[in-house]
């Protein structure tokens, strides 16, 4: 055989056999003496004679590009478990968005499983606990000097109104330097 069969031209060139068994009716494809297929000379004359609008050509896959918030969430989460990040500006493979987003499903998984187990509480619960909380100990404050101002000056042997005012003004400026400090939940 000096050529190709009709399977083997068929494998070469993606196409069917019925494909090239008809290309072999209409005089396309170049046949040797034994009745093989020449290649070479086949593929010249096919692309010769075949009406390119009429050819089925493979779809392009219409991808669309992935936004760099996405590509550095990726290299954020594979840094955060102790892998490998891909350098900024793309070069991200496949198997390491793979593997960031198994890390990200691990890591909601855990945090789930926390919550229900009671070891995770809500943010904004948190936050307004603490500032009740804060709110008590100032309201506290503020009315400790009316209560301990008349038993201070009875031991130093001052006037009340005097002592109560001096704590007042001692007081209010501690809080006021508490106030400053705000506590950040991260």
């Amino acid at each position: 055989m000096q050529g190709l069969s009709e399977r083997q031209y068929a494998a070469r060139v993606g196409l069917s056999r019925g494909a090239i068994q008809k290309a072999k009716a209409a005089e396309r494809v170049v046949l040797h003496s034994d009745g093989s297929i020449d290649a070479d000379a086949s593929d010249a004359r096919r692309a010769e004679t075949t009406d390119p609008s009429k050819t089925r050509k493979a779809p392009t896959p219409k991808l669309k590009p992935v936004p760099d918030v996405a590509l550095s969430a990726v290299g954020d989460t594979l840094r955060e478990s102790g892998l490998t990040s891909p350098a900024t500006g793309g070069g991200t493979t496949f198997l390491q968005a793979k593997t960031a987003n198994e890390v990200l499903k691990a890591q909601e998984r855990r945090l789930r499983l926390q919550k229900m187990k009671g070891e995770l509480i809500d943010r904004a619960r948190a936050t307004a606990l603490v500032f009740r909380l804060a709110r008590e100990e100032r309201d506290s404050w503020v009315n400790w000097p009316s209560r301990a101002a008349a038993l201070m000056a009875a031991e130093l042997g001052v006037e009340a109104a005097e002592m109560q005012k001096a704590l007042e003004i001692h007081v209010r400026a501690h809080l006021d330097e508490l106030a400053e400090v705000r506590p950040e939940f991260r």
